[in-house]
């Protein structure tokens, strides 16, 4: 289906918000602490707070720059605040007050008159014309603001001209600085800004109104990277760009946990209330906001930890005790499925939040996301902590790399593992479901496919999708195969998903797909395949499909248009040829598009607007008789005029070999294999230097030859639609693909007109019959 990356809006609706929305603030905070921001009220900003150390300092930010929204739905940049007015409400509870030392001190970052870089502290205890250091009403004109500690000290103005961003500054009691010392008890705090107001000059902001149209995908979000945005703000995002149905919201790992201090570090307090109270504030407020708008929140926890926040004795070890670590940074462990602490733990978590669920008013579902024994990069199973070894007889075999082959003793372990595993995911099934009792509440189970049937390592499956999974164990299976997905692995994955499918018993309708992630801007090319993995888990009935995540999504402009409409004539397509041969009159032409702009100097300036030419036929002159005027018609009327397509074979070029010679397997250079990827895309090229490559997407089947490394092959590959040749098997690294090939043009009429020669109609002379090449997807 179609996508567009989009960079900036280009003509899409807009609108006006004003200036310091509460929905567009954003916080930061070092770890361990936690802040989250939420909006009470059309004109409320609040921020809850958990300080844990004497330098905690949390910032309260308003950005001239939209960093987070999709670029059709950011707020335009303006920098200048000259003779703006923003004015609000203070209240606010265990943070440091208004006129206290360290008290909540506005800073502002941006450029001097003269472009230098500066930034201004200002104390906003200066600025308050009314209340006293924990409720007043604050007042602050740019253009007459000053830095300094005293309110009668101007020898600092700032310039408002020029101001990239403002943060406000909060602190709790006994604050010292850059210290790392733990307060006597942690500190819940909050503060609110109500009634904010922005008045005067520029005190409005364009904003992108775009609402895509439903597209039949749901999307993903998660709070490790979005906590630091409101609800509001994120939920707008989904549903202005055409997401419905559920959005799966991942909890995370690294941030909604109650910590403690504990031997100069700070872990999991696990008999404190799991969440600590800023999560559980933006999640209950997340939550309402889906409920308003229609969308059916799912909430995911996983195994996954920050490893500076998790108790030794929970983490799982590979057998010389090195304990598992993702690839992130900073690090993350892996819980042990074995220790009944930490699975205990875990389950309150779960409990926590299928009861936020049912207090927001929505259906309970959570999903228990990537549960799993982990595998290291040199292959070793982390099997090994101490619960895990107890659980399996205190001296398990060792199993140094699960790619080598194993013996039954170490089959028999991963067995074990996998029952444990099993045992786990199932108390919380049963945790969330009896925390939301006698209400119904739906448990689904996420799979990393690429992690645990890997062809090379064809044993781990044991321990990591184990029978206690099967249907109907669970709601529902969601998988994903992000690395092989992006990496064009389609042969894994379709094998993986069709293992997946008979271990569990999960039908096509009791599963959901996860497509993604990019990790780094720089990758288009995997949205292309983000894309297509959709539209193939669509084609094969997955109950629900997903993008993860939603921060890639606003990053890179990800758009998906909505599907045209069955009777679309702009799609329809008719696989059959045209039925007349092409006489030597006929008119073929190829044409380009070139913007050309000539200098005042006389100078060209060139810029191709595409990159493959598009033809153009007359099929007038080719007609010759009646009868073929006959067979002319009829084809005419049955493709509904210019409504429907249809193949046509150009008499001058229609082959890989020159223009018209016989294919040979060694034609066009399709691509080199990597031993992963299995699709290669039929094209010809033409030109010696910087040659001029042409998609073809309608070969004729019988005549495609293909070869690998050199050798012509008949066996281990397909033709897919759209001119792909699909490989059971990926070729091996470095072996050349070529294929050589017939070939048709996707065509339509060019009009819905078809005008006869009124004098010539018994001779069958036909005056013109416009075709034109239709555009298809490569």
């Amino acid at each position: 289906m179609a996508f567009w990356l989009a960079r900036a809006r280009s003509g899409q609706d807009h609108d006006w918000i004003q200036r310091f929305d509460p929905r567009f603030w954003t916080v930061n905070f070092p770890r361990p602490m936690m802040a989250a921001a939420t909006v009470t009220a059309p004109d409320t900003l609040r921020i809850d707070l958990a300080f844990l150390t004497r330098g905690d300092l949390a910032g309260v930010i308003w950005e001239s720059a939209d960093r987070f929204d999709h670029p059709l739905l950011a707020y335009a940049t303006d920098r200048d605040y000259a003779r703006t007015t923003l004015s609000f409400r203070w209240r606010s509870a265990g943070v440091i007050p208004l006129d206290a030392g360290q008290g909540p001190t506005l800073t502002i970052e941006g450029r001097d008159a003269g472009g230098s870089r500066r930034t201004w502290y200002v104390r906003l205890w200066n600025y308050r014309v009314s209340g006293g250091p924990e409720d007043a009403r604050i007042v602050l004109p740019f253009s007459a603001l000053h830095a300094g500690w005293s309110a009668d000290d101007r020898s600092d103005p700032v310039h408002p001209g020029a101001i990239d961003r403002l943060f406000i500054s909060l602190v709790p009691p006994g604050y010292g600085g850059a210290g790392t010392e733990a307060l006597s008890a942690p500190v819940e705090a909050w503060a609110e800004l109500s009634e904010l107001r922005c008045d005067g000059a520029r005190a409005m902001l364009e904003i992108g109104d775009v609402l895509v149209p439903p597209h039949g995908l749901a999307c993903a979000t998660a709070f490790d990277d979005q906590g630091t945005q409101t609800p509001q703000r994120v939920l707008r995002n989904v549903e202005g760009l055409g997401y419905r149905g559920s959005v799966l919201h991942y909890v995370g790992m690294s941030h909604f946990m109650r910590l403690a201090a504990k031997d100069g570090a700070f872990t999991v307090d696990p008999l404190a209330p799991p969440l600590c109270a800023p999560a559980a504030a933006w999640h209950a407020a997340f939550l309402a906001e889906a409920r308003t708008r229609g969308l059916a929140p799912i909430l995911s926890l996983s195994f996954e930890l920050l490893a500076r926040h998790c108790p030794e004795a929970w983490q799982q070890r590979a057998a010389d005790g090195t304990a598992a670590r993702t690839g992130w940074a900073p690090p993350s462990a892996l819980l042990s499925p074995a220790h009944p602490d930490a699975m205990a733990w875990l389950g309150r978590v779960a409990a926590a939040l299928a009861r936020l669920m049912r207090q927001a008013g929505v259906a309970v579902r959570v999903q228990i996301g990537e549960p799993w024994w982990w595998i290291d990069a040199a292959g070793r199973p982390c099997l090994y902590d101490a619960a895990a070894r107890g659980r399996f007889g205190g001296n398990p075999p060792v199993i140094a790399d699960c790619g080598a082959p194993l013996d039954a003793a170490q089959r028999t372990l991963l067995d074990q593992a996998g029952a444990v595993l099993a045992e786990a995911t199932a108390a919380l099934r049963d945790a969330i479901r009896a925390a939301v009792a006698p209400l119904p509440a739906e448990v689904l189970l996420l799979v990393f496919l690429p992690g645990v049937l890997d062809p090379a390592r064809p044993e781990v499956r044991r321990a990591n999708l184990p029978p206690g999974w099967a249907a109907p164990a669970y709601d529902r299976l969601q998988l994903e195969d992000y690395d092989w997905l992006t990496a064009g692995a389609d042969a894994l994955r379709e094998q993986a998903h069709a293992a997946a499918t008979a271990r569990l018993g999960y039908p096509a309708t009791a599963q959901d797909y996860l497509a993604g992630f990019v990790l780094t801007p720089d990758q288009p090319e995997a949205w292309r395949r983000i894309d297509s993995g959709c539209d193939e888990a669509l084609a094969r009935g997955a109950h629900e499909v997903f993008v993860w995540a939603l921060p890639q999504i606003c990053r890179d402009g990800f758009v998906r248009l909505p599907p045209p409409a069955e009777e679309d004539p702009m799609q329809a397509f008719d696989d059959v040829p045209y039925p007349l041969a092409l006489g030597r009159d006929a008119v073929v032409a190829p044409e380009f598009s070139t913007s050309v702009t000539v200098t005042a100097s006389g100078f060209e300036r060139r810029n191709a607007l595409w990159s493959d030419a598009r033809l153009r036929f007359d099929l007038g002159p080719g007609i010759r008789s009646a009868a073929e005027l006959a067979v002319l018609l009829a084809f005419f009327r049955a493709r509904r005029g210019a409504a429907r397509g249809f193949r046509l074979r150009d008499p001058i070029d229609f082959s890989s070999n020159g223009m018209t010679g016989t294919p040979t397997a060694l034609d066009q250079w399709l691509g080199t294999g990597d031993g992963v990827t299995t699709r290669f895309a039929l094209v010809k090229r033409y030109g010696d230097d910087d040659p001029q490559e042409r998609r073809i997407t309608r070969p004729v089947p019988a005549s495609l030859r293909v070869s690998v490394g050199g050798q012509s092959v008949t066996e281990g590959w397909s033709l897919a639609p759209g001119g792909i040749v699909r490989f059971v098997v990926a070729p091996a690294n470095g072996a050349e693909i070529r294929a050589g090939f017939l070939f048709d043009v996707p065509v339509r009429f060019a009009q819905d007109r078809l005008e006869l020669a009124g004098h010539g109609a018994n001779a069958g002379e036909v005056a013109s019959v416009p075709v034109i090449e239709v555009r298809e997807a490569a």
